[in-house]
């Protein structure tokens, strides 16, 4: 808790931190942006299209997997009284935080794919975005990303084994 509260009490005061927080939190939501990204990817980049739809089915997968596990954990979203919720979620659990999970995977893959360092990127501003709101605990966000660079392992090992031939 205490590290949920500094973090909204020191980056959560910055100006525009919670709104690019929310913009985060909206792209991410559902890993609906990533898989958008990964769409484009398909249709703009021939040479690597299997790659680019690797990019959206493990944001996907990665997304299926949280909520799986959020199911059987139940933990409840942060609710004290210093904890100021920033924006509104589709459910009221907490563990593994969806985005973290999602995030992590695409960035993965799109690193593999492009070799830009995404991870490095794209995975903690997510994290982090996630306590400036106020709807995750610490450990949410690190399983989540642990999860999701799992996930993308599994896609990469299935586009090795399945892949393109």
């Amino acid at each position: 808790m205490r590290v949920l509260q500094t973090v909204q009490g020191t980056v959560g005061t910055l100006p525009g931190a919670t709104s690019v927080a929310r913009g985060m939190s909206h792209f991410g939501e559902h890993a609906l942006g990533w898989i958008t990204i990964g769409a484009v990817g398909v249709l703009v980049d021939p040479k690597r299209r299997t790659q680019w739809a690797g990019v959206a089915v493990g944001a996907v997968g990665a997304h299926a997997a949280s909520i799986v596990i959020k199911r059987v954990v139940r933990r409840k979203r942060p609710a004290h009284p210093s904890v100021q919720v920033n924006v509104s979620t589709p459910s009221r659990l907490s563990f593994p935080s969806s985005h973290a999970t999602s995030t992590t995977a695409a960035a993965v893959l799109m690193a593999r794919t492009t070799g830009l360092p995404f991870p490095a990127m794209l995975v903690p501003p997510m994290l982090l975005s996630r306590l400036v709101l106020g709807v995750h605990y610490p450990t949410d966000v690190l399983a989540g990303a642990a999860l999701g660079a799992a996930s993308a392992a599994v896609v990469a090992r299935a586009e090795k084994k399945f892949g393109e031939r």
